[in-house]
């Protein structure tokens, strides 16, 4: 196996969290293997008039508390040890923070930079024909994960719809509003982790402005949460995309840093900033950490030099076991993913039941919900950690995991 599997990352994480339960060990072992795995080939022909042959997976973890959701992403560094993983964590994602879902993932291994938009939408359309039998709005519905957008969620949408020969907005969230999307959609990832994250700073005494932040990865999650820390006073001292990092003596205003990337392509070199190297990056003396970008950032050989305060997982899975420990005898407090970045699929949820009842929510009242969502979640995820004197992490695994087997149990295994 890989070094840093996040599939037996996320299978030991469930033995973690079951040593808390008085559980039957057979039900613990349900849940460390997904219900359901599917391969697809995809032969596209390109713009160039050859055929190119994509490979693309979608994994479906469980489902006894609900459809089955998760999103779906365009790397070429998929495979299928990380897409299961994910549906692993979205099961446990949705059944933390109470959302009646259950936990899925997809992916297609491709580099989506080097795709013209007529060969995006190509690729997105096969996939849809290839996996249709198995999603569905009461079945499992996709949502958008690395490199995909509200732009590829409306194909799929239009692929669902001319197969089905009905109209069936909700097969698919994280559309745009023209297209029966959800008000905040957009913003739901980061807003919540940034609830979340207020909720622990007050917890342990430290102001907004007296927390400086540094964030790894500045696509849609990281651009947005640096915009909305901005505006609620935060100092984002240090960002790092794909490229390089940066650093400044002072704050670094997102909005202009968005517009540098969009002309130069990177952070990098951008005004009032040093570029430094994404181990210094890790390093750096601040109150907190956002890793808002992919898998594995910290890991057993760099997660003892981190000096952040509170780490901040908008990214999923970015921290190994062995980084968990580490940190945990630091006493670095790590808001962990399927926490920090549960306000996606929150809104997420939204966006399914306006589109099943017809009934469009404002802003207001999606945010206001969204609110009370992620601050609940976090009251009994935090006061799980204390009355077991756990990490967050596995706090997260216990509440889920009791309401998880609750559903098994109620239910039955089929067996």
């Amino acid at each position: 196996m890989a070094k840093n599997n996040p599939f037996l990352t996320a299978q030991k994480q469930i033995d973690l969290a079951s040593k808390y339960l008085e559980i039957d060990h057979d039900l613990v072992e349900i849940l460390k293997e997904p219900q359901r795995v599917v391969e697809v080939a995809l032969p596209i022909r390109m713009d160039n008039g050859k055929i190119k042959i994509f490979r693309g997976f979608r994994s479906q973890h469980n489902n006894y508390r609900g459809p089955y959701k998760g999103g779906i992403r365009f790397h070429p560094d998929v495979n299928i040890d990380e897409i299961k993983a994910l549906s692993v964590w979205m099961t446990f994602k949705c059944a933390a923070v109470g959302i009646p879902f259950g936990g899925a993932k997809g992916g297609i291994i491709v580099d989506p930079h080097k795709l013209s938009k007529a060969e995006k939408e190509k690729l997105t359309r096969a996939y849809v024909d290839k996996i249709f039998e198995f999603i569905g709005p009461y079945k499992d519905i996709p949502a958008p994960d690395v490199y995909t957008d509200g732009q590829i969620m409306s194909w799929i949408l239009d692929e669902y719809n001319h197969i089905s020969r009905e109209h069936n907005p909700a097969v698919v969230t994280g559309k745009p509003v023209a297209v029966e999307g959800s008000l905040g959609r957009d913003t739901a990832t980061s807003m919540g982790g940034v609830i979340v994250l207020d909720k622990l700073l007050k917890r342990i005494g430290i102001e907004r402005d007296k927390a400086s932040v540094a964030i790894q990865g500045f696509g849609n999650a990281g651009a947005n949460v640096a915009d909305i820390l901005y505006h609620q006073g935060f100092k984002i001292v240090a960002v790092a995309d794909s490229k390089g990092a940066i650093v400044s003596r002072n704050q670094i205003d997102p909005h202009a840093l968005v517009e540098h990337k969009k002309k130069t392509g990177s952070v990098i070199g951008f005004e009032s900033t040093r570029t430094v190297s994404t181990d210094e990056f890790l390093k750096l003396d601040v109150t907190v950490i956002i890793p808002a970008a992919l898998e594995n950032v910290f890991t057993a050989e760099n997660a003892d030099s981190v000096k952040a305060k509170v780490i901040l997982e908008l990214a999923n899975g970015p921290s190994t076991i062995e980084a968990d420990e580490i940190f945990h005898k630091k006493k670095i407090l790590v808001i962990p993913d399927i926490l920090a970045n549960a306000g996606g699929v929150t809104v997420s949820y939204f966006e399914w039941a306006q589109n099943l009842s017809r009934d469009y929510w404002t802003l207001e009242k999606v945010e206001s919900r969204l609110q009370e969502v992620m601050s609940s979640s976090f009251e009994t995820i935090y006061e799980k950690s204390l009355q077991h004197s756990i990490t967050m992490r596995v706090a997260a695994f216990v509440v889920a995991m009791e309401r998880i087997l609750s559903s098994i149990n109620l239910r039955g295994n089929g067996n």
